[in-house]
């Protein structure tokens, strides 16, 4: 017998079949028209942000950040003496994934809270989303759970930037 959860999880593997196109393409509509990197009250895959660590109570954040999607561009070289063709300005990949990249901004926009891991939510032609959950180290719920206060010592400060999430 299947729980809620794995019910959950089999809609996520096909959104647009599953859930609706039109509901779906909604949805980014909206997310579009809003900023970048934004709080929300409720994770939007459940099942996702429960199996990598979110538990509904004060002292978790759920934050989603929108990334571009394609390769990145370098700055044009200012000497002379080089073929466009050979400059080497477009298509180049990135050195680190979109996700990584999500949580980093994150990271930075909420300074007091640390991330404690991400995933996809969506994507359309130009963008994609992640979910970030992040968490109040200092909070007393935070520090008072055994399960989660081991992110309050010292050594799991801006663990994001070491590469210590889950990729």
């Amino acid at each position: 017998m299947k729980g809620l959860y794995q019910y959950v999880r089999e809609l996520w593997k096909n959104p647009k079949k599953n859930l609706g196109k039109k509901f779906v393409n909604s949805r980014l509509i909206e997310w579009r028209k809003q900023p970048a990197i934004i709080r929300i009250e409720r994770p939007t895959r459940i099942d996702r942000a429960r199996a990598l660590g979110y538990k509904a109570k004060q002292g978790y954040v759920i934050a989603r950040v929108r990334i571009k999607k394609g390769t990145t561009k370098r700055p044009a070289a200012r000497r002379r003496g080089r073929r466009p063709k050979r400059y080497g300005l477009n298509k180049l990949p990135l050195k680190i994934g979109k996700q990584q990249i999500s949580e980093k901004r994150a990271a930075r926009k909420f300074p007091n809270l640390e991330v404690l891991n991400s995933y996809w939510v969506g994507e359309d032609g130009k963008q994609e989303w992640f979910e970030v959950i992040l968490v109040d180290p200092e909070h007393p719920v935070i520090k008072n759970d055994k399960k989660i206060n081991w992110i309050c010592e010292p050594q799991h400060r801006k663990r994001v930037f070491r590469g210590l999430t889950k990729k």
